[in-house]
């Protein structure tokens, strides 16, 4: 049994890694990260523990929050600031217009 309980283990962190990305936009990625998060955390915890409760859902609650924090690293928020002589960029640099002279 134990032999089986970490081949699901092992499975399922490559089918973690290989899906990471299959979000489109970054909430979508947040959300996966958290569930393959808190799934392999789950089946980690159970296979470290012996299948104790605790551990299961201890691991689960690690594994969820470690795969939203990995997940947002991806995530930009673009936005661009327009003012009458400069616009702000989405790393937060001003940009002046030029100004014609007469």
């Amino acid at each position: 049994m134990k032999r089986i309980t970490t081949i699901a283990a092992l499975a399922l962190g490559i089918l973690t890694v290989g899906t990471a990305g299959a979000g489109a936009t970054c909430e979508g990625r947040k959300t996966t990260g958290t569930v393959l998060g808190a799934a392999g955390g789950g089946v980690l915890g159970n296979v470290i523990t012996h299948g104790s409760l605790i551990g299961t859902v201890g691991g689960a609650v690690v594994g969820g929050v470690a795969g939203h924090e990995i997940a947002r690293g991806g995530c930009t928020r673009v936005a661009y600031y327009h003012h009458r002589r400069y616009y702000v960029d989405r790393y937060g640099h001003r940009h002046y217009y030029r100004v014609a002279v007469r």
